[in-house]
């Protein structure tokens, strides 16, 4: 089975051409600047364990002709793995926010469409762009399934206690504000591979999966469900980020209005865009972090102290919430490739039964690897995460059957 994964944003299409029956790689590539004077496409083709690049840079309208692009690359003599888009089984497609509608992917139809765009208020950046990929792709693909496969699914396991704010309870009944939470394929699918390389059934184990990128969040998960997850209504809440402050005292935001004169707008987009790691030294590429505070920059020293600080406290709630844990697993950009923040994190942690082994944990990790000391009791591992791979085995589990 072939699924085409379809990742929509307001400007973008990244997409990622799967064989399901080996869960190999094909295709994959990312088209951007929709809509600019000069777009471009690039697009790799996977063949016998080699890689082929190619780069095309022109003007791409909207995003029916940036589908029609990345349909040439994948079915093309030169650059493609498939003769005719009849190949393709199925297209999975990423979701940002499900709302409270769905709680596992679903084929998409007319109220699933409906239901998307009902909870467009709560991701406006993200589902409307998500369903014009949807659109366009129905379009082009005739009666090839479609299946939604949400960021927020994963999440949906949460009890009240854990995804309700403090506030006026109409607030939630009125407005849906709750947390929601994010990563959740990611989540899903670091947290079925640890167990799996543990030799148990999800549904033996506590584990609590560490995401780490440029954007960050933490959950724990019990027996294969979410039970409570850092990122909140927005993906602004939790842990410090590239870019993003995390958790904040809210009257923080009133504060700042009145003593800056900004708007409100204004200081949204300084939590978003100019907090959390560059906030405080410039920076937020934890590379360029780590080589600066070796040259003696005390406030990437800071930033840094400063991260691992705030994921360590997480781990520990999370260790709290669960009651029992069998696994802390890190992935993502910093958590599969940084062993001085995996390090850190881990320090003073053997009260919790945590104890990493630094030889393990030496260098960028490519491969599932566990990390931990054999005096540990709780395992400590890296898992290179695969949202896509993820995204596509939802989808053939929707499709299979029809």
């Amino acid at each position: 089975m072939k699924i085409l994964v379809i990742n929509a944003g307001s400007s973008s299409i990244k997409y990622q051409l799967l064989n399901m029956d080996t869960e190999t790689l094909m295709a994959a590539g990312i088209v951007e600047r929709i809509g600019d004077i000069q777009g471009v496409l690039s697009h790799k083709k996977y063949t016998d364990g080699d890689e082929q690049k190619t780069v095309i840079e022109r003007r791409i309208d909207d995003h029916k002709q940036g589908m029609h692009l990345l349909i040439e690359m994948i079915t093309s003599s030169e650059t493609g793995v498939i003769s005719s888009t009849g190949e393709i089984d199925a297209i999975g497609h990423r979701v940002v926010q499900g709302g409270e509608s769905f709680s596992r992917a679903s084929l998409i139809d007319a109220p699933i469409k409906a239901a998307i765009e009902k909870n467009n208020p709560l991701a406006p950046l993200h589902n409307p762009a998500n369903l014009t990929g949807i659109e366009v792709a129905q379009q082009l693909f005739g009666d090839t399934p479609n299946v939604a496969v949400f960021d927020t699914e994963f999440h949906q396991t949460m009890e009240p206690k854990a995804y309700l704010y403090a506030l006026p309870y109409e607030f939630y009944q009125e407005l849906k504000i709750r947390r929601y939470g994010f990563h959740g394929t990611s989540h899903k699918y670091v947290a079925k591979n640890v167990a799996a390389e543990m030799g148990k059934n999800p549904e033996e184990v506590n584990v609590i999966t560490v995401h780490l990128g440029n954007g960050g969040s933490i959950t724990a998960v019990s027996k294969g469900r979410c039970v409570d997850t850092s990122m909140g209504m927005t993906p602004l809440a939790g842990i410090m980020m590239g870019s993003r402050c995390g958790d904040i005292d809210p009257a923080i935001i009133g504060y700042i209005v009145q003593e800056k004169s900004l708007s409100y707008q204004e200081v949204d987009a300084i939590l978003n865009k100019e907090s959390g790691l560059k906030g405080i030294c410039g920076m937020n590429d934890m590379r360029d972090i780590h080589e600066s505070a070796a040259q003696g920059n005390q406030r990437a020293k800071l930033a840094v102290d400063m991260f691992t600080y705030r994921v360590k406290k997480y781990i520990g709630a999370y260790f709290a919430a669960l009651g029992r844990v069998d696994a802390v697993a890190f992935t993502a950009g910093i958590g599969e490739n940084d062993d001085i923040v995996r390090a850190a994190v881990c320090e003073d942690m053997s009260g919790l039964g945590m104890q990493i082994d630094p030889e393990a944990n030496h260098g960028r990790i490519s491969t599932r690897k566990k990390i931990s000391a054999e005096s540990s009791s709780v395992q400590i591992w890296v898992i290179p995460t695969n949202e896509e791979l993820q995204i596509a085995q939802d989808t053939m589990a929707i499709v299979k059957d029809m």
